[in-house]
């Protein structure tokens, strides 16, 4: 979208046909354009089920909690479309799995509502800062938790726009520079 100052949608192409991560299987070859929102507003939960440990975290993404979010999926898909429409890649089209029916606005809707997930670059659920919401100071250590530091993208205080690898290994090396900082502290 032009209006704004970053962008605001990224398009993953895979070579291969790709269906619930992987999970599903189809018979064949393929293409396939994810669509990701780089800034959403909507914002999710991470909670624990119970005291016992073996017992999986409850995870709510809670995606589409701001309209504004959908509509720029909206958005993004219609710009996925033209580009697998282009005859660059409609000549290696033969079935479209996914989204055959889709006709309207509305129908885009309800395939993002059915089919969105995430693209493994989930952050932000240890921010780091010094307010009352921050989990880790900006030496990365836990507020509260001697000997205790968090080292990757759950310290980012809010996203960044795009894959978060880069920014990890930045966390970790600075990481590593604070670690070894303190240790020549303590051992001088």
């Amino acid at each position: 979208d032009p209006s704004f100052r970053q962008p605001n949608i990224q398009l993953i192409f895979a070579l291969g046909l790709v269906d619930d991560h992987a999970r599903a299987f189809h018979y064949g070859h393929g293409i396939s354009c994810h669509v990701c929102l780089l800034r959403p507003k909507s914002s999710g939960r991470v909670g624990l089920y119970d005291s016992n440990p073996d017992n999986p975290p409850l995870i709510d993404p809670n995606y589409f909690e701001h309209e504004e979010d959908l509509e720029q999926m909206v958005a993004g898909y219609k710009a996925a479309q033209r580009l697998m429409s282009a005859p660059a890649l409609a000549s290696f089209i033969t079935k479209d799995v996914f989204s055959s029916h889709v006709k309207t606005d509305d129908d885009i809707r309800q395939l993002l509502r059915q089919r969105v997930d995430t693209l493994y670059h989930v952050a932000g659920t240890c921010k780091m800062g010094v307010d009352d919401m921050a989990v880790v100071d900006p030496s990365l250590k836990v507020h509260g938790i001697e000997g205790l530091r968090v080292v990757d993208a759950s310290v980012m205080p809010s996203m960044i726009g795009g894959n978060t690898n880069a920014t990890c290994i930045m966390i970790g090396e600075k990481a590593a520079d604070l670690i070894k900082q303190d240790w020549t502290r303590a051992v001088d």
